[in-house]
């Protein structure tokens, strides 16, 4: 029997989206057993401090004009929107790298760790080039060159399996989990720029005047986006941070992998739905559509594809982490078994996080990730005081969900 193809151009896209990401998941977590097999936990843990240290960067690095470059009708201001963001991109890198030449003593005694020392000098490369996929990645989902994204993804998979996996049997330590995040990010842009760089008549339309223009027309996204960004960052690997100083890289890397494998295969769903939504959601708003009830359908639809298989998943946690990495990663599965309630609700707001910046409410949602903070850094540091780990993963899980709940009902409200 043949299947029915997709009825819609949404559904079209969010498939191509889904096939890429697919492969691009599947590569590391099939991998995954055999890295855990190479590497510690501690190891692990060093890995997941780099990765949060230059995501918390990464995040601004284009002051968040990259989400602007889905709003202008004209492709002639997006060009100076994208451009504005790479200027940023190379602002901030250098930044970073000035904070490191300064403090990179100070960073890795605050983490009490000294191996994340060394590679603190990769850190601003890495920022760089996270910075520009980021861009790339909303210029071709403007253009809705979803298979560009798709294969970028892939081969990022690609380089980053196969890097870890050959460096770490070249030498031991986070050495090779960090240096495949390092090449992956270095390679991954080439597919993504090709859509721009063959139009040369667009590329003739960046101005140093257009670029001020458009920065002042949409000075919102710096104003509150970016700073959103930070504290949703920060909020998202401030575990990984406290875990670091107040217990052991052991339970960072327990944390991290923890992450990792649970976000991963279901997060292929949510993160393909997320950048189609995110333009679909813009034509309707800006055409005066139903993107209200397209919304609600659409998370309703989401929570169906996802609760189920995370049920399961976290229902067996334990047992799967340990048959499948092996018995020192049984400890990973119960951290996924208190963090189930964030997780789901995690990947299920998401998908709409896009609805600020549409609507120009980022101011309401900036203020609401203070708040977020704020919780949870009670929640660890409750944890932290009582030595707790299970008690501080349960709080941290607690105070996300109070704060997705709001932010799912107000964000719902705001583009009826």
């Amino acid at each position: 029997m043949i299947k029915s193809k997709p009825k819609n151009e949404f559904s079209r896209n969010v498939l191509v989206l889904m096939t890429g990401s697919t492969i691009a998941q599947a590569i590391p977590v099939a991998i995954s057993p055999i890295l855990t097999r190479m590497y510690t936990p501690a190891d692990f843990g060093v890995f997941g401090l780099f990765v949060a240290i230059v995501g918390f960067f990464s995040v601004v690095s284009s002051a968040r004009y990259e989400q602007a470059l889905l709003v202008p009708k004209d492709d002639e201001d997006a060009i100076n929107i994208l451009s504005l963001g790479l200027i940023i991109n190379i602002a901030v890198s250098f930044v970073a790298f000035l904070i490191i030449f300064i403090f990179h003593k100070y960073i890795s005694d605050l983490f009490d760790n000294k191996d994340i020392d060394t590679w603190l000098w990769f850190a601003p490369l890495t920022i760089f080039f996270m910075g520009l996929f980021n861009l790339l990645t909303y210029w071709n989902n403007r253009k809705k060159h979803y298979s560009n994204i798709t294969n970028a993804t892939i081969i990022k998979s690609v380089i980053l399996a196969t890097s870890q996996i050959i460096l770490g049997t070249i030498k031991s330590g986070a050495f090779g989990l960090i240096g495949g995040q390092i090449l992956s990010s270095v390679f991954s842009n080439m597919r993504l720029a090709k859509a721009i760089f063959n139009n040369k008549k667009l590329l003739k339309s960046i101005s140093k005047s257009e670029m001020i223009l458009q920065a002042k027309k949409y000075i919102d996204f710096p104003k509150y986006q970016a700073p959103h960004a930070m504290l949703n960052n920060l909020s998202s690997n401030f575990p990984t941070f406290v875990f670091s100083s107040i217990f052991n890289m052991g339970i960072v890397g327990f944390y991290s992998l923890a992450t990792r494998i649970i976000f991963a295969p279901l997060g292929i769903l949510s993160n393909a739905s997320a950048k189609v939504y995110s333009q679909k959601v813009s034509e309707l708003y800006n055409d005066g559509g139903d993107s209200y009830g397209f919304t609600i359908r659409f998370l309703k639809s989401l929570a169906k594809k996802i609760i189920l298989p995370l049920s399961i998943m976290v229902l067996f946690a334990p047992t799967i982490f340990a048959f499948v990495f092996g018995q020192n990663w049984r400890e990973a599965g119960v951290y996924t078994q208190i963090l189930f309630p964030w997780i789901f609700l995690n990947l299920l707001v998401s998908t709409i996080s896009f609805i600020p910046s549409l609507v120009g409410m980022q101011k309401k949602a900036f203020i609401i990730s203070i708040v977020q903070l704020f919780l949870i850094v009670i929640a660890l540091f409750t944890g932290g005081y009582y030595h707790s780990i299970y008690l501080a993963l349960f709080l941290f899980s607690i105070a996300n969900c109070l704060v997705l709940i709001y932010n799912m009902i107000w964000m719902v409200r705001a583009v009826r």
